[in-house]
């Protein structure tokens, strides 16, 4: 999969970094060569990382020892003028297993370990990190960053406004899973993959790469506020391509896997009969537990459907859009719209800005129909977000951004509080990495599920001429994400209330606010799903974050469709 979003602006502008280093760099170019395929815009978090052993990802940094590491920091800071000193201590530990047809392209474990330290002197930011994990070396590091604000202060115009939050003494968290993937042997990881591909094609596809994409982030957080927090976060992602061909005409079409990256362990990979979601033509998708071989084994049948199905004729459509296609469109038209670094400008150089100005939460904007309630939640169970803390050690919550349509709020952190009038910050702050500086990043942002009982088959009943998507697929959108076409996996017609096959070469276009507009309801609480992306890409330099975005089925009317296999002469 792609990373979601188009290359974003330097929301952390205020920051000047330093960073002292020993090791190798893995850049983009270098994980391409060793993955063996060239999974697009896939990047490592990390940009100091080192390859270890299977055996090493399932050890941990005591934490004793990360305090008394902190601590050393936290006083270097004050005694070098610091008003406020952030510590955190980062081991990320990644693990890619690759396969193709009946081989296995690698196995690649790596392992970024290292400090960084943030403070706030003369009412200016500074920031420096090290991977010399000694009292000396993070102490150095905290005086450098301190350094560098001082220095910032001289040209600021204006003091950083830092909004108040409570110290939370000694607290810790982890993901709450079940079996830690990473204690899993590859063998097994290995033979799970093989036997997906051996599957799909037996079932008829041609090609197909399947893998597995482990995280586990060991995240120390400390602060001058008094909070010393632990956090042990875990993620999995279980991607496959599967490619069926037409010999005759060489033509091809493929069926992504309906999988999404979890906040989840391995138990994500067993297959609970009671997260698979059919909807009425038959097609299979997934909750918080996922049937990778019976997925497959559907791709390949689905792709090959594909070969034969008719071109979509363009026109105005009903769209009945799957959770696993509704993700991507609210992350890309409502979350990345809502976050006020954006809004505000802040990433304008990169990547433009944002049409929801605050001058619309003031008049009370209609986002979209009164079927249209989109919250903010760092707190879902297995979303990819799911975190205690935010990377400044707030508490994270769930609050509304849109509520029955009307635009009520935005994401915000500790030094934007107090453009919206508020006192405490949302919990939007993270950076991917230890050498990297926090700032403001989307929380899940989620479509809530209708209030009344509705199924998927109950909604389409009266549709007369609608499509029905299930997954995601291409997509653009312009810098202020206003305008934008989106793609999918698999298509079917609606016709006088049934879905009767499939169809292809669908895209639709929208206007963010007519679309959210058009959406006339929404499936209850029984239907709600998520999807999301280990890759949403933001800052300069650009940062990946984890997020996910939840919804149930939703029906839009009158959106316009277009063919994507059209000849334009």
């Amino acid at each position: 999969m792609a990373r979601i979003g188009t290359a974003h602006g330097d929301a952390a502008a205020a920051f000047q970094s330093t960073r002292t280093h020993r090791g190798t760099a893995l850049d983009r170019r270098d994980f391409l060569t060793i993955s063996g395929i060239g999974l697009g815009g896939l990047v490592l978090p990390s940009m100091f990382t080192r390859a270890i052993a299977a055996e090493e990802l399932a050890t941990t940094i005591d934490v004793a020892r990360k305090k008394a590491l902190a601590d050393a920091a936290l006083a270097a800071a004050r005694e070098s003028g610091a008003s406020y000193a952030d510590v955190r201590i980062g081991r990320y530990l990644r693990q890619f297993v690759i396969t193709r047809e009946d081989k296995v392209q690698n196995v690649v474990n790596t392992e970024s370990t290292g400090v960084g330290v943030r403070v706030i002197a003369n009412g200016a930011w500074g920031f420096a990190a090290t991977n010399q994990l000694t009292p000396d070396g993070v102490a150095g590091a905290a005086r450098q960053a301190a350094a560098i604000a001082l220095a910032n202060a001289k040209t600021q115009t204006a003091p950083v406004r830092f909004a108040a939050a409570p110290g939370y003494g000694e607290v810790s968290w982890r993901t709450p899973i079940r079996r830690n993937a990473m204690e899993v042997p590859v063998k097994e990881k290995v033979d799970l993959l093989l036997g997906v591909n051996a599957a799909a094609t037996n079932a008829g596809a041609d090609f197909v790469n399947s893998m597995l994409f482990l995280v586990n982030e060991q995240k120390y957080f400390a602060s001058t506020d008094g909070s010393y927090i632990d956090q042990d976060v875990h993620r999995i992602w279980a991607p496959m391509t599967v490619t069926a061909v037409d010999k005759a005409s060489g033509r091809f079409r493929t069926r992504e896997g309906l999988s999404s990256p979890m906040g989840l362990g391995s138990e994500y990979l067993d297959g609970d009969a009671s997260q698979k979601f059919v909807s009425p033509n038959g097609v299979v998708n997934y909750g918080h537990s996922y049937d990778m071989l019976e997925d497959a084994v559907a791709a390949a049948k689905q792709a090959r459907e594909k070969l034969t199905a008719p071109s979509i004729e363009p026109g105005r459509y009903d769209l009945v859009l799957d959770p696993s296609h509704t993700w991507l469109t609210i992350h890309e038209s409502v979350g990345h719209p809502l976050e006020l670094d954006r809004v505000l400008g802040y990433e304008a150089n990169y990547a433009g800005t944002s049409f929801a100005t605050l001058d619309k939460r003031e008049s009370g904007f209609r986002y979209g129909s009164d079927q249209v309630t989109i919250f903010a939640d760092k707190t879902q169970p297995g979303s990819l977000g799911a975190v205690a803390y935010d990377d400044e050690g707030v508490k994270c919550k769930r609050w509304d951004l849109i509520r029955d349509g009307i635009l009520v709020d935005y994401q915000t952190i500790r030094d934007q509080a107090h453009v919206l009038g508020k006192t405490e910050s949302d919990g939007c702050c993270y950076a991917d990495s230890w050498s990297t500086v926090q700032f403001q990043r989307m929380p899940n942002v989620s479509l809530a599920p209708g209030k009344a009982r509705l199924s998927v088959e109950e909604m389409i009943r009266d549709v007369e001429n609608g499509i029905y998507i299930v997954g995601d697929g291409s997509f653009s959108i312009d810098q202020q994400r206003y305008n934008a076409q989106f793609g999918g996996q698999l298509f079917y017609e609606i016709k006088n209330g049934a879905i009767t096959g499939m169809i292809e070469d669908v895209a639709y276009q929208i206007r963010t606010p007519e679309f959210w507009n058009a959406c006339v309801a929404v499936c209850d609480e029984s239907d709600y799903r998520l999807g999301g992306s280990f890759f949403d890409g933001k800052g300069q330099p650009s940062q990946v974050s984890a997020v996910s975005h939840g919804s149930s089925t939703a029906r839009f009317n009158g959106i316009n469709v277009i063919n994507t296999a059209r000849n334009l002469g």
